[in-house]
């Protein structure tokens, strides 16, 4: 008698990565520029963990999201982004700049940028300052940034145990994406340190 394979699974392919959070799938187009915007808790979160130097340079502050925490707790902020939405400079091309930050660069970067970001950043500071990244904990893994965590290793990734949602297009909804801030120290060459938070 021949088997029958029977399942009581309706769902898809779709279905799976969706569940999953597994790859950068989506029922909807990408936004024009990747633009993302960051829940302001997050800035609060790394206020409470990490010791941020005075001065921050939020490089691709969207509508404020962040740079607005880090104001109002007395940071001296410089908001900049390569797109103009009504806040800070726009038309600022943070991968082209070239003059070294006296501070900390703190931004959630267009995720497809996120390594030249990093790595661009890095050139900026001065030995000590600090690079935080809010980014998807996906970053940690793939062969294409091996190298950078091989060089360039982080000093501590916080992950957000209560999924902060990022906002397409500035709108906020609930997240399937499980998000960590990356904090790299310059000239940092230890092990990086895992740490959880909210």
């Amino acid at each position: 008698m021949k088997s029958e394979n029977k399942t009581d699974w309706v769902g898809d392919y779709h279905s799976v990565v969706g569940c999953l959070g597994a790859r950068n799938e989506t029922k909807e187009e990408r936004v024009p520029h990747d633009y993302y915007a960051t829940d302001p808790v997050a800035a609060e979160w790394l206020i409470l963990l990490e010791n941020l130097n005075p001065h921050i340079w939020e490089c691709a502050c969207g509508e404020g999201h962040l740079s607005k925490v880090f104001t109002s707790y007395g940071f001296d902020v410089l908001s900049t982004d390569l797109i103009d939405r009504g806040y800070g400079m726009g038309g600022v091309d943070f991968l082209k700049q070239s003059t070294v930050w006296d501070g900390d660069i703190v931004t959630n970067p267009p995720y497809k940028y996120a390594q030249a970001f990093v790595e661009h950043a890095l050139t900026l500071l001065e030995d000590g300052n600090k690079v935080c990244m809010f980014l998807k904990v996906q970053f940690l893994e793939g062969k294409a940034r091996r190298k950078l965590y091989e060089e360039n290793p982080p000093a501590r990734v916080w992950v957000s145990c209560s999924r902060i949602p990022c906002g397409r297009n500035g709108v906020f909804a609930p997240s399937m994406i499980a998000y960590a801030w990356f904090v790299w120290e310059k000239g940092y060459h230890g092990d990086t340190i895992l740490k959880w938070f909210n």
